[in-house]
This record gives C-alpha cells, sequence and structure tokens, in this order.
C-alpha cells in the first residue's frame, strides 16, 4: 500500500467540521415517540391494511403543504409545512420531531397543536397515539415491524453481539422516548454542556421512571425500557465515559467515536447495507468492501448510529430518561433547559456530581431501572441528588424567565417532577396501581388516560 492510499479519507479538521456551529443561538427542540394503539386492546397497529400505519401516513401526506418521505419506495414519514417531521420507528411508534424554538412554553405550543392534529387523525383509522416509554401491552413475538430498510440490517447487528446484543430488537420496537436537543455556541460551550448533560442523566432518570410493564403484565422492575438498555450493544449505548473527564474536549469525544464499528451505510439506490464490524477510524484508512473510503456525510450517518444518554450531532440530544405520559411531556424540555441554559446552574450541576466514575453511573443506572427514587448513586441516595437537580432546573429557569428568555408559565412545567419527588410516587408506581386495580380492564384505562386528546 503506497503512502498516499494510506492516507485518512478524512482529516482531524474535516472530522471536527460536523460540530462547528457558527451561531449563538440556543434553541430547543423535541422528539415524541407515541405507541399507535387500539383503544380497546392496547394492541399495537400494523403497517398495511385500510387502517394501518401505512394508510395514516397516506392520509397525512395527502393534506396541504405536507411532504411525503419514503424508505426505498415504501412511505414511511412525511414532512410537515413548520419544519417538522412524523417519521416511524421500527415497531410502529409514530416520532414526531418539532422544529426548534426559542423558548419551552413557544415549543409546547408548537408541541400541543401537532400532536392534537396527528392524534385527530389517528381517530380516522380507529387508533389512538399514546407517548410514554413502552408499549405496555405488546409481547415482543406480537410486534409489528415497520418496512424499513435498515431494520434486518439493525437487528443483524444486535444479535452478532450474542448476549451484548440480546435487547437491541426490543430497543428497536418496544420502547418509546421523548427526547429533547440543545445548541452548543463553541467546543468550550459544547463541552461544558455535554459534561453537565451526562452526569446529570443518571440521577435525573429516576424522576422519571415510567416503563414497569412488559408484554402487559408487571416485569418486576420500574423501568423495563432502562433495563432494555443495559444489553443492546454496551459499546455505544448509555454512559461515555470520556465525557465524564474533567478534561473533556470534542477530539476526546472524536476519539472516542473513532473506535466504534460503523453499522449501516447509505447506498445510490437510496436503501443501506451492512457494513463489516471495524472501527471506523480504520474505516478511513482501508476503505469499505467496495474500495471507496469514508465520506463527511458517513462520518455523519456514523455519529447518528451511536445510542448514548446524550447523543453529540449537530446538537446535544438528551435521551436518558423514559418519556413521559402525555399530560406531562411539558416537564421533559423544562428540566433539561433549566440545567442546559443556565451557566451558573450548569457549574452547579457538575459541583454536585463531580468525580462519579463511569462505572458508577452503570451500576446506579441498573438500580434506579429496579428501584426508581431508592437507588443509590456512588453510594448516595439519588432522590437526595435527583430533588437537587430539580431544584437547580428551576434556578436556571427562574433565571431565564427574569431574562426574558422564557415565559413565566415555563415553571408550572415541573409539577409533575415535583409532584413525585414531594411524594416518592413516580410514574411507572402510578401505572402499576392502575393495573393492580383492575388487570383485565387495564389496557382500556390505560389508553383512555394517556392517549394524546
Amino acid at each position: 500500500m503506497s503512502i498516499a492510499s494510506a492516507a485518512p479519507s478524512l482529516s482531524p479538521a474535516e472530522l471536527r467540521s460536523v460540530f462547528e456551529r457558527n451561531t449563538q443561538d440556543e434553541l430547543v427542540g423535541i422528539e415524541i415517540e407515541s405507541a399507535a394503539l387500539d383503544p380497546r386492546t392496547g394492541r399495537s397497529i400494523p403497517y398495511a391494511g385500510e387502517s394501518g400505519i401505512g394508510a395514516y401516513l397516506a392520509f397525512l401526506a395527502s393534506q396541504p403543504g405536507v411532504e411525503a418521505v419514503h424508505d426505498y419506495g415504501t412511505l414511511v414519514g412525511v414532512r410537515l409545512p413548520d419544519g417538522g417531521q412524523v417519521s416511524l420507528e421500527h415497531g410502529g411508534a409514530v416520532e414526531y420531531s418539532s422544529p426548534p424554538a426559542p423558548c419551552v412554553a413557544d415549543l409546547m405550543d408548537l408541541v400541543h397543536a401537532a400532536l392534537r392534529r396527528l392524534a385527530a387523525a389517528a381517530d380516522r383509522f380507529g387508533f389512538a397515539l399514546v407517548p410514554g416509554a413502552q408499549y405496555p401491552c405488546t409481547a415482543f413475538e406480537d410486534v409489528q415491524w415497520m418496512p424499513h430498510s435498515r431494520t434486518a440490517i439493525m437487528r443483524g447487528h444486535f444479535e452478532s453481539l450474542g448476549r451484548d446484543g440480546m435487547w437491541g430488537p426490543r430497543i428497536m420496537s418496544m420502547i418509546l422516548s421523548t427526547q429533547v436537543s440543545y445548541d452548543y455556541t463553541s467546543p468550550a460551550d459544547l463541552a461544558e454542556k455535554l459534561r453537565v448533560q451526562a452526569a446529570a442523566s443518571t440521577p435525573a432518570a429516576a424522576l422519571f421512571v415510567n416503563a414497569p410493564l412488559e408484554g402487559g403484565k408487571p416485569c418486576g422492575a420500574l423501568s423495563r425500557r432502562m433495563q432494555f438498555w443495559s444489553l443492546a450493544d454496551p459499546a455505544r449505548t448509555r454512559v461515555v465515559p470520556v465525557t465524564l473527564r474533567e478534561d473533556f474536549t470534542i477530539d476526546r469525544f472524536i476519539d472516542w467515536a473513532l473506535t466504534l464499528p460503523m453499522i449501516h451505510r447509505g447506498t445510490p439506490d437510496g436503501s443501506r447495507k451492512r457494513v463489516p464490524p471495524v472501527p471506523f477510524g480504520t474505516l478511513l484508512v482501508d476503505g469499505f468492501e467496495d474500495g471507496t473510503r469514508p465520506t463527511l456525510q458517513d462520518w455523519r450517518d456514523h455519529l447518528s448510529q451511536i445510542f448514548p444518554d446524550v447523543r453529540l450531532r449537530d446538537t446535544l440530544e438528551l435521551r436518558a430518561v423514559d418519556g413521559l405520559p402525555y399530560p406531562a411531556l411539558a416537564a421533559v424540555p423544562a428540566f433539561w433547559t433549566g440545567l442546559t441554559y443556565h451557566a451558573p446552574t450548569r457549574a452547579a450541576v457538575w459541583d454536585l456530581l463531580r468525580g462519579i466514575t463511569p462505572e458508577q453511573h452503570l451500576e446506579a443506572l441498573d438500580d434506579i431501572a429496579r428501584r426508581g427514587l431508592d437507588a443509590t448513586l456512588a453510594g448516595r441516595p439519588v432522590r437526595d441528588l435527583a430533588t437537587e437537580l430539580l431544584r437547580l432546573s428551576e434556578t436556571g429557569l427562574r433565571a431565564r424567565v427574569a431574562a426574558g428568555h422564557e415565559r413565566p408559565e415555563t415553571l408550572t412545567y415541573l409539577d409533575p417532577l415535583r409532584e413525585v419527588a414531594r411524594t416518592g410516587e413516580t410514574f411507572a408506581d402510578r401505572v402499576l396501581a392502575q393495573w393492580h386495580a383492575d388487570p383485565s380492564g387495564f389496557p382500556a384505562a390505560y389508553v383512555a388516560a394517556y392517549r394524546v386528546r
């Protein structure tokens, strides 16, 4: 091999370029995955048929100003006139992605209006949209897989990992998330925000646990979703060790990302192709099987195939905590905005949580999945840490309200989390109480209580 051919196809500066931002804006966006459920049985809805997800998307695509999105010829989503988007997860969850908004209250105005329109359309097809953290009544054997070209590739990837990937197909098909995204304005700002978000994600998760069922029955944990993540390719999920370092920089993150294999790559015909399981850094030098070497788009795609608690791309995406029920949705962006967009609050969060090792975070995540607020992190009660994070979030939000960056009503969005911290009763506890009160009537009661209206 010649020296020229051994040179990486992308330079360090090019790899770093995808994280360079020419903005001082600090916007907030949200992605909400809703289960598409039969209102009577709580079962998931298939793609095919006159009342299926495919017909639903076709109806949405027929509306003025809406653009259809196809995957290798199959309708899998739509782009909305305001910049929002609707897409499908592998197991049929309907994901609404908002355009970014300047403050949380403006964001939730957009979100509630969009979700109500999407739910009204779902009513035409006889099913309900139900946000949260899981499909409560669907067993894995009954998953309704969607016709994505990458579904078989992802399932094959997880299966190739053996035990370390055993829950990956369940992550793909049975869980729901509500994810919020934040801007960074410089490399230093990126490093500070990401480090704080990564440290806070673990204790914060205890306030949000909301997945206590599997296949319509209690599973013995408060978050089956969090348990699934423990064995879904641990190398690229949950805690990224370098993000907890005092000296964290974007270059350290890039070095870590280069050690991970890419999973799939786009092809000229619009489909996806499995990539041999070698580090992305090796691909930069040796290339793919077809003789080509990674492009900047391949690097972006690779970053999208990494699923940690805080995902870094052109925004910071918070993914750790369980999705909340529809009435409490606003608490998710309110909580993270208060912690993220106020510098003194970020400093206080880091002082609270610095020095906790990645191994201690992973141990606590498993404990939180089982016991919620009763768990411990590095020998400290998680309930105390989570309550302090909630107080700090409120401090950050109050400062933003005083500066004119948030509307005053944003502070009330934290009320559902305040209730959890005050009483110790989590969202998962409430679901379990509802199930125990009437197991046979639970599916219909759950959908009725938590569907978008």
